[in-house]
Formats: structure tokens, C-alpha cells, sequence
């Protein structure tokens, strides 16, 4: 069961400002989300990321700007919006007394479904995630990442267009992020867009189609400081570098010569008496045409290599010079 088609930008937002009391949490954010992708929401604690994202959901109502989610305005049609929603926070909201099928089956009827369409939608669910051996357990039973999944699987008894997930693998181990991070997947390909907060930048990496980064660094309200594909945001921090480790350290000086001819600059090497890395520029050749034509001169040269690797930067720079630029920015 598909969610319903959207026509237009799944979010749009313009100049959303929220304050409680004397503290604004949102300064005026810009941000346009497109239906069936994922847009990953990153910024410290404090940027106003679950503030935007309760506004979005109707819990919470601006103070100024326009949100509109599905087509609708959050604040002259919430009803609509609720319609056209499902939110899944940092802790499952499920009961746990009762088992998951029996928790899927209740929500199914809170939405007005009847009859055999209860039953053949929870079969549906418990399959889609990997819940069928533990239908009739009690929720208590469940592990973290077990509950995380019937959260989800809640939400989604009658799809919805756009899905908020606020942090949703806090706290779960490797195994558990991974399924989850496929049952998002897997929504996306039926045509959901989610809006994803996250504190684990690899998750956006993972899953995000766009990211926005949200900051506040003059203390006047969050808003988006940059926005982009993972991949336009690790390449406007700089270039890729080059890690070149050889087997043994007298041959370390001719092996910087080749990498740097290769590179056209001078490599660096650290504590590492075997180790030497290359700073590829944006206005050098691309980092892999380098990495061939290095390998070519290191084996023509008889140097044996133990290592060697092309780095792109990863989000975690990327997140921490775009906060270090802000505070400079102050």
C-alpha cells in the first residue's frame, strides 16, 4: 500500500522563527524538501532541529515564516497535515503490555479499518519488518532495536506521504541501526519522504539524498547554514589525500618523489617512519587518476607497498569545520 502521490515539494519552508520565551530557537529557516527522498537534518544540540521538526508535525506552532507539509499549511490546516504524517521519535511509543501484532491490529482500528483488512495489514507490517517470530510476544520482550521497528511499522498502518524521524536509532547497536537504516530504505522506494534528525553523521551519509545543517552561532535562532548531497559537502570542504604506507621504511624517501610527481606537491609524512600522505587540490588531476599513475612508478620502482588509499573527507569534517567557521564567523 503506497502513500499517496505528492505534487509538490513534500516540506517547504520559509523564514520559520520559534521562541520561547526570551530564547529564540529558530532565526528564519529556508528549507524545501522533494517528495520520495531523504533529508537529513544535522546541527549541535540546541539548533533548533526538534523544534522544526515538532513545528512540521503540528505540535508546536511558529511564530512567524510558513511551513507547509504535503501541500498544506502546518498552521491553517494541521488537520490536513496530521493526515498526511507519521512520527517516530528517540523512544518508541508503542504498549508494551500487549504484544506487537495486538499493537498493530489497535492502531489499524484506531484508523477506522475493519474486518479482515485489521489482520492482513499487521501480517503485512510484521513481515515488512522482520517481526513475525515475535508477533504474539509482549512488547517488553522486544529489544531496543525490535521496538524501534514496531515504532515504525505503527506509523506507517496507513502510509504516509512524509515521515519524521527524530533521532531514531539513538542507542542501538550496529545490528539494530543497520536494519532500520534498510526499513528506511525501503519506505523511500515506495514513494515516502522522510526527514531525518540524527546526532551519527554516518547515518546521514548512509541514507540522506540532501542534508541541511542547522546552527545557531549568534544565539538568534537556528537556521541552515549549509545545504547539500552528502557528496557536495564533502567536496566543498577541499580535496582528497592520499595515504601511501610502504613495507619498508628505507624506501619511504624515493616513494614520496613518486607520489609527488604524481600529485605535482610535495607530500607529508608524520610520526610514521613508513608512512607518507598527499593533499590532492580541487585544481589538481582527480584523486584516482592520481592513485593509478603513482601505483605505476611505486611498481615499476620495485617499491613494495603495504598500503595504499584514496580519503574523501568525511561528514564528521565537514560538520566540524562548517561549526568551527561559524564561531570564527561571531
Amino acid at each position: 500500500m503506497p502513500p499517496p502521490p505528492l505534487d509538490a515539494a513534500a516540506i517547504e519552508v520559509r523564514g520559520l522563527r520559534k521562541r520561547f520565551g526570551p530564547i529564540s530557537a529558530l532565526g528564519g529557516v529556508d528549507l524545501t524538501v522533494e517528495p520520495g527522498t531523504v533529508c537529513g537534518l544535522l546541527g549541535p544540540n540546541g539548533a533548533g532541529k526538534t523544534t522544526l521538526v515538532r513545528i512540521l508535525a503540528t505540535l508546536s506552532l511558529p511564530d512567524g515564516g510558513v511551513a507547509r507539509v504535503a501541500g498544506h499549511d502546518v498552521v491553517q490546516h494541521p488537520a490536513r497535515v496530521r493526515g498526511s504524517i507519521a512520527l517516530t521519535g528517540q523512544y518508541a511509543s508503542v504498549d508494551e503490555v500487549i504484544s506487537g501484532r495486538d499493537n498493530l491490529e489497535m492502531f489499524a482500528r484506531l484508523y477506522r479499518m475493519r474486518g479482515p483488512a485489521v489482520r492482513r495489514r499487521a501480517e503485512e507490517l510484521l513481515e515488512r519488518f522482520g517481526l513475525e517470530d515475535a508477533a504474539h510476544r509482549p512488547v517488553r520482550t522486544y529489544s531496543g532495536g525490535m521496538r524501534r521497528r514496531l515504532d515504525l511499522a505503527v506509523g506507517l498502518v496507513v502510509p504516509p506521504g512524509v515521515i519524521f524521524l527524530d533521532e531514531p536509532t539513538t542507542g542501538l547497536d550496529p545490528q539494530s541501526r543497520g536494519g532500520l537504516w534498510e526499513s528506511v530504505r525501503e519506505l523511500v522506494r515506495a514513494g515516502t519522504t522522510v526527514l531525518l534528525t540524527t546526532q551519527y553523521l554516518d547515518e546521514a551519509d548512509q541514507l540522506a539524498d540532501r542534508i541541511a545543517v542547522l546552527a545557531d552561532p549568534e544565539g538568534t535562532g537556528g537556521r541552515v547554514v549549509a545545504e547539500g548531497t552528502p557528496f557536495e559537502l564533502k567536496s566543498a570542504l577541499g580535496g582528497e589525500s592520499i595515504d601511501l604506507t610502504v613495507r619498508h621504511a628505507e624506501q619511504l624517501g624515493p616513494a614520496t618523489e613518486i607520489l609527488a610527481r604524481a600529485g605535482g606537491r610535495l607530500p607529508t609524512t608524520g610520526d610514521d617512519p613508513r608512512r607518507v600522505t598527499l593533499a590532492v587540490g580541487a585544481e589538481a588531476e582527480p584523486g584516482t587518476a592520481v592513485l593509478a599513475a603513482a601505483l605505476r612508478e611505486l611498481d615499476a620502482a620495485g617499491i613494495a607497498v603495504e598500503d595504499l588509499a584514496l580519503r574523501r573527507p568525511t561528514l564528521d569534517e565537514v560538520f566540524l569545520n562548517l561549526m568551527n567557521r561559524q564561531r570564527e564567523a561571531v
